[in-house]
């Protein structure tokens, strides 16, 4: 049985990567990985903000499913929110992989509700370490709120050192734990790298001043969002030389991707906006996938269209996973693309925000896309940066793909009144991108 190993990386620019066009040598591993498997150059996070995404990511759904997936993103107000969260009883990937005899481990972070509610184990994970919240000090491993946020199995976990390299050290005393107990498994590896605050090995210590506020709007450049990348690519490294010591490489399938669209000192070339926003900079991720035994041409780049939910329709697909009879997945399964790169099919993506009234609707090389009261319609093949504005051009295909996202839209749960728009940051803290 084929394994799997699921990297999330958290606020990850489109193109912060080598392999995705990056302007520093920042990711070898990755870049490797990339060589050595199929680039997906049209795919897409499920949301602009991480908790919806990673709700879909669970699911195989759209998020709009679930009451907790409307906060954009979840904040301390979901603490002890019964509502807020990933309800058990919803079959999920890993419950689902852990029915067909896989052992499931998610290492990193969770952000999908709090106890006693919710938690990995109460939704398919048999092992857990990290934060349950959505963002914590490399350091302190303290939250937003102050409290520490770091557990291991259910439990409060104290451990020093740095998040990044404890997340991927756990990763391989996981791997060789496998390979020496035997069986299938996967692991989810869901890094905070490179989200805020920032912070990097060679800090050593914690910074009481960051501890303080770890929003850390007065810190951070370029060079230090850089290292975070490098040394998230670094651990990412070890895990896979630890795959290839006990011969697990050639049957792990391996997929990389991002929870949404860069963040303030992240590179999201050629697409504009970022985390938040639904043109292209707040929801095109890359994705690497490697799998040595199910992938027929290696290095090769695939321009087939995929949402995050895709992904989990695909590992499902090779695991030959039972569905529930009354369980619909919304994603689709990419697997036809190993074993040919060029194929491609029509995939539809929708998309929505309480956030600016947003919405977005792809369908081939088109993208309709709703921000406050403007609409907009964009050939985004043509046009990735989404300049150049068609709707008065292609008033018809305009009103065609609103009214097909309207009637989308009309088969989902409405926005919750009551579901919250978190900014770390207004126009009073930094200029506008």
């Amino acid at each position: 049985m084929t394994n799997f190993v699921f990297i999330v990386a958290d606020d990850l620019g489109y193109a912060d990567l080598g392999c995705y066009g990056g302007r520093e040598p920042i990711s070898p591993v990755l870049d490797k990985l990339a060589a050595n498997g199929i680039k997906y150059i049209n795919g897409y996070s499920n949301a602009p903000v991480c908790s919806p995404t990673r709700f879909a990511l669970m699911t195989g759904r759209y998020q709009y499913w679930v009451r907790g997936a409307s906060e954009e993103p979840m904040a301390d107000n979901a603490i002890g929110n019964p509502e807020l969260g990933l309800f058990p009883e919803l079959p999920t990937l890993p419950s689902l992989l852990k029915d067909k005899g896989y052992h499931t481990a998610l290492i990193g972070k969770w952000h999908l509700g709090y106890r006693p509610h919710f938690g990995p184990e109460k939704s398919g994970y048999m092992h857990h370490f990290g934060p349950m919240s959505g963002a914590v000090g490399y350091y302190s491993h303290t939250g937003t709120n102050k409290e520490h946020d770091l557990e291991l199995d259910g439990q409060p976990h104290e451990e020093e050192g740095y998040l990044t390299d404890l997340f991927s050290k756990r990763a391989v005393d996981y791997i060789n734990q496998r390979a020496k107990v035997g069986g299938p498994f996967m692991l989810s590896l869901h890094y905070t790298a490179p989200h805020w605050p920032w912070e990097t090995r060679a800090q050593g210590k914690i910074d009481p001043d960051i501890s303080d506020s770890i929003y850390h709007l007065d810190g951070g450049n370029v060079e230090t969002y850089q290292t975070m990348v490098k040394e998230m690519d670094e651990g990412i490294g070890w895990l896979v030389d630890a795959l290839e010591k006990n011969d697990q490489l050639e049957d792990t399938l391996i997929i990389f991707t991002s929870d949404n669209g860069g963040e303030r000192f992240s590179d999201n070339w050629p697409c504009v906006g970022g985390k938040m926003d639904l043109t292209e900079g707040g929801i095109r991720v890359p994705y690497i996938v490697h799998w040595p035994k199910g992938i027929t041409q290696t290095g090769v780049t695939s321009e087939q269209h995929s949402m995050t939910m895709d992904w989990t329709a695909t590992i499902l697909d090779i695991a030959d996973a039972t569905l529930p009879e009354d369980h619909k997945l919304d994603g689709v399964s990419m697997k036809p693309t190993f074993t040919d790169s060029l194929t491609t099919f029509e995939r539809p993506m929708y998309w929505r925000m309480k956030h600016r009234d947003q919405r977005a609707f792809r369908l081939g090389d088109w993208k309709y896309l709703k921000v406050d009261e403007n609409e907009y319609l964009f050939n985004v093949k043509n046009d990735a940066r989404e300049r150049a504005n068609q709707a008065k051009l292609e008033p018809e295909r305009l009103i065609v793909m609103r009214d097909l996202y309207i009637e989308w839209s009309n088969q989902v749960p409405a926005v919750p009144e009551d579901a919250l728009v978190s900014l770390v940051y207004t126009l009073e803290d930094m200029p506008q991108r």
